[in-house]
């Protein structure tokens, strides 16, 4: 993948726009499988949702974005949907376990 500065035209910026899409769409299945795994692992729904460790969460992805030079309030953004989407599907696969069906994601 050429670096930002070697890129020509807008289709080499494309292309490496789509490459770092592709990894990323991978990190983030990895990433679900831990949620997944969290999910296995919490007795009940209430357990999806904590606030302090959510913060805490943020504000070090919001340092580690500024860090890199990504703005802290893109990374922020990102970061919450996911974390909302995580606590959204904890909680549903924890109920559903508790009432005995099979949760698809």
């Amino acid at each position: 993948m050429k670096h930002p500065a070697d890129c020509v035209d807008k289709s080499d910026i494309r292309t490496a726009i789509d490459k770092l899409d592709d990894d990323l769409l991978q990190i983030f299945a990895r990433r679900q499988e831990y949620v997944r795994r969290m999910a296995e692992l919490k007795k009940r729904p209430e357990e999806a949702f904590d606030h302090e460790r959510i913060e805490t969460m943020v504000a070090a992805i919001k340092e580690r974005a500024a860090a890199l030079g990504l703005e802290s309030d893109q990374a922020e953004l990102i970061w919450r949907t996911l974390i909302d989407w995580n606590v959204a599907y904890e909680k549903r696969t924890i109920s559903a376990r508790l009432a005995g069906d099979a949760v698809t994601s």
